[in-house]
């Protein structure tokens, strides 16, 4: 009796993630054919409305994003050159020569 029910839930479970993935593909086949077949532009479009990529508009947005990526690279230099600084010049240790 387990065996059976058990079998009928895995047969559910397939069932339900086949109609998922014939969704999924449906929803991508739609989306593409809607920009032309093109992936690049069907991610930034995705990107836009989600919000992760803000749309550049003028000289201003794109310089004021680039000194914002600047200011995060120096602040990474900040911390990694120190670090780097340390690891280079620490005391090598002398090996023990045998005789």
């Amino acid at each position: 009796m387990a065996a059976n029910t058990s079998k009928t839930a895995s047969r559910i479970i397939l069932a339900t993630g086949a109609m998922m993935c014939l969704w999924v593909v449906a929803a991508l086949t739609s989306a593409l054919s809607h920009v032309g077949w093109s992936v690049s532009e069907l991610a930034s479009q995705y990107m836009v409305a989600s919000g992760m990529v803000k749309p550049l508009h003028t000289l201003v947005d794109y310089y004021t994003h680039i000194k914002g990526i600047e200011y995060l690279i120096c602040v990474a230099f900040f911390v990694v050159f120190p670090v780097f600084f340390k690891y280079v010049n620490k005391a090598s240790q002398k090996a023990a020569a045998i005789k």
